[in-house]
Parts: structure tokens; sequence; C-alpha cells
């Protein structure tokens, strides 16, 4: 009942005035409750829709957050990458240069004869842009240079043996270690060595008892070949004519793992009592001493090695 219906029926008598006035009151009292109600009804409606909004741009905003932010996880993790890219190509780049800071002491390195301007020359297809600087500078200083030589020669026919059943690169690291325990590889001094000594140098070195063995195996047999033929030098590279073999491959797997000559040198090697010297070993041992020049032709190596091997 309305206010004005309640004041008429009061003028008529039919409703007492106490009455009127308990209507009237219950009457306003339902007019704000269902103002109150309406407007507290619109106020819970704009905050879930602003939470709702909210929660939905805060996933959104998450999500950016941890993939695509500075600072974020992912961010920092690329960052980290791009720089460990950045210094493997500094390292490489570097070992590429003329001249290398590896200390390689006894060996006489040769290096690139008129470098490459290019930071990053074409090497052999072997060789990738994570290989081990060590094994870059190896192969651009050292692989397929003519070695005339005698302990240098003792040297790379041990490491060329010492890597079977590993790597050139891990070999490499352990080279100095090698020189160490076998006297700089004089093979006069390594072939006097005593068991009791030979347990010692494999114990201090972490070398294989059977590979320090046969080191001092072959130093007894270069010292009968330089009885016989004056030096190793003239006995190893007698072989080839003294003039090393000139390969043209042009792809990297077409580089062979032995050959019909490395296995007659190695024939002839096992008759005499040579150790680790089987036909694929003594190949590798004569790329390393520049028997051969197994460079790919599009490697900026294999124009210097050929050059150094007819005007040595």
């Amino acid at each position: 009942m309305s206010k004005t219906e309640a004041i008429s029926l009061t003028k008529r008598g039919m409703l007492p005035p106490s009455s009127c006035n308990s209507l009237m009151d219950r009457s306003e009292s339902l007019k704000r409750d269902s103002v109150m109600g309406n407007g507290a009804a619109k106020v819970r409606g704009s905050l879930e829709r602003k939470k709702s909004k909210s929660f939905k741009e805060g996933d959104g905003y998450s999500s950016w957050l941890i993939t695509e932010a500075p600072g974020s996880i992912a961010a920092v993790r690329r960052e980290q990458v791009a720089a460990q890219q950045a210094l493997r190509k500094l390292k490489i780049a570097h070992y590429g240069r003329s001249k290398s800071t590896i200390n390689f002491t006894s060996s006489k390195v040769v290096p690139l004869l008129n470098p490459n301007p290019n930071p990053h020359p074409q090497r052999c297809s072997f060789l990738t842009p994570t290989s081990d600087p060590i094994y870059v500078a190896y192969h651009d200083e050292e692989w397929g240079v003519p070695v005339h030589d005698d302990k240098t020669l003792f040297e790379l026919l041990t490491l060329s043996g010492a890597q079977v059943g590993s790597d050139w690169t891990s070999t490499l690291r352990k080279r100095h270690d090698y020189r160490k325990a076998f006297m700089e590889f004089e093979a006069e001094v390594v072939a006097k060595l005593t068991e009791k000594e030979m347990n010692a140098i494999s114990i201090e070195y972490k070398i294989e008892m059977s590979k320090v063995r046969g080191v001092v195996e072959n130093a007894k047999k270069i010292v009968e070949i330089k009885k016989a033929f004056v030096s190793l030098e003239k006995y190893l590279w007698g072989f080839v004519n003294h003039k090393p073999i000139s390969t043209n491959y042009k792809l990297g797997h077409k580089i062979p793992v032995k050959t019909s000559k490395s296995e007659s040198i190695s024939k002839d090697m096992v008759r005499r009592g040579f150790r680790f010297v089987g036909p694929t070993v003594v190949h590798s041992f004569m790329q390393a001493a520049g028997l051969t020049n197994d460079h790919l032709i599009t490697c900026c190596r294999h124009a210097p090695c050929t050059l150094l091997a007819t005007n040595p």
C-alpha cells in the first residue's frame, strides 16, 4: 500500500491514524532496502567483472613475463647461450690465426703460409663450429705438415696409437703428460725404462700400463732402426720415396681410414716388433706427420701443405 492510499483511508475513517503511520514507515523501509539491494548487486557485479578481467590479464602477463620479458628465465637463458656461442667463435678464430698460443715445446709448429685474413677460413669438413679449439689448432698448424725430426716422429707415432679407443682431442689434451712421462721422446732414454719406472709412469700420468709398455718397446725398436737406417726419419720416409703423398679429396667421407701404403708400412713395422701400429693407426700417423696430405682441396691448409711438400 502506498503512502497516498494510506492517508486517503485514514481521512475516510476506514484506517486508524496509528496504523497509517505504521504502514507508511514500513513502506519507506521497504523502499530503502530495495534501493540499497539494487546498489549492492550492482557493486558486487562490477567487482566480479573487474576481478575476472584482472585474473585473465594476470594470466597473460605471467606467461609473457616468463617467456619474453627482459630478466625472465627464458630471456636470461637466451643471453647465456648467445654469450657461449660468441665465446666459442672467438676461440676458434683465435686458434685459426697464423701463430697459436698453445705451447707445443719440442714440436716444430709450422704456421699458415699467407694466413687467410678471413677469421673463419674454410677447413676440412670434419671440423665444425663446435670442434674443440685445441683440435682446430692441431689441424691448422700440424696436421699434414711434413715432419723430419726423429723425436717428433716418435711422439706422433705414440699419440696415433694412444688415440685408439679415444679421440684426437682427448689425446692432444694429454700431450704434455706424454712428453713428461717419456722424456720428451728421447728413444734411447725411454728404451732403458725399468718395470718399476713404467709402473710409476702409469700411476702418475694415468696412462694404461699396456700402452706404457708399448711405448717402451717401440723405443727399443727405434734404436734398432737408427742402427740400420741411420734415423727413424729415413726409415719412415723411405716408404714414400721421401716425398709426401698429395691427395685431392673433395668430400670428407672420401678420406680413407687406411690405404695400401699404410698397410705395407704397418706390415713391415709389425715384423720388426713395433706395437700399436695397425694399418689404421699407421695411416693416422702418416696424416699427422705429413707423409700424406689428406686435407680437402677446399680446405685453407691444402695448398700450404702441398707447397711445404714440394719446398721443404
